[in-house]
């Protein structure tokens, strides 16, 4: 009885890691081709292809494309680590991550995602949500005093601004600087970002 027990367990647990499974290859198969071709160049057909499951299976898991892409967009970013933890540390750690991304070889699946698919109306939303969702509310509930979303705004053009410098000119001269330089340098600008306003008197 013990051991039938045992193989009815083992078949309904199955199922599920099958599910997991088969969710994982679709979106790994929807991250590799956002990046290689954009939002605009995949299609559900394309995704349900590279990650050898059918079509029905992409809509049921996901939905749509774009909600597809939403979901590949929040599990590929690793800000929302970043931002958490304490306070009085976050300045400098958004400065070293920034300086890692710039001292990376190569393009990662995030910027290629961002910088093929960012022109594109059907994920504008999307790309809205998640700046909303995974930088600007997080480093809202990081700060005390007044004015803190513009606060919290303010930093994040300096997190996201980095995508526009990269594809217009390019990060060699910033990889050829000295890293624990920029840290400092980014930290400070991170520290005026973020600090409550100074009090005026009237």
């Amino acid at each position: 009885m013990r051991v039938e027990h045992e193989a009815e367990s083992t078949a309904e647990r199955r199922p599920k890691r099958d599910r997991e499974a088969t969710r994982r290859r679709i979106l790994d198969a929807a991250r590799d081709l956002f990046g290689e071709h954009g939002y605009d160049g995949v299609t559900v057909r394309m995704i349900a292809a590279r990650a050898e499951a059918n079509m029905a299976l992409v809509h049921r898991y996901f939905g749509s494309k774009a909600a597809l892409f939403g979901e590949v967009l929040a599990g590929e970013s690793v800000i929302r680590g970043v931002i958490a933890g304490d306070p009085a540390g976050l300045p400098r750690r958004l400065a070293e991550h920034f300086v890692r991304q710039i001292e990376r070889g190569s393009v990662t699946p995030m910027s290629r995602m961002l910088d093929r698919s960012a022109g594109q109306p059907e994920v504008k939303e999307i790309l809205l949500q998640y700046l909303e969702d995974v930088i600007v509310q997080p480093l809202v509930a990081q700060l005390d005093g007044p004015d803190a979303r513009a606060r919290a705004l303010l930093a994040s053009t300096i997190i996201m601004g980095g995508g526009p410098v990269r594809r217009l000119l390019g990060l060699s001269d910033l990889r050829a600087a000295d890293p624990a330089d920029l840290t400092d340098r980014l930290t400070a600008m991170f520290t005026a970002a973020l600090a409550a306003p100074a009090h005026r008197e009237p």
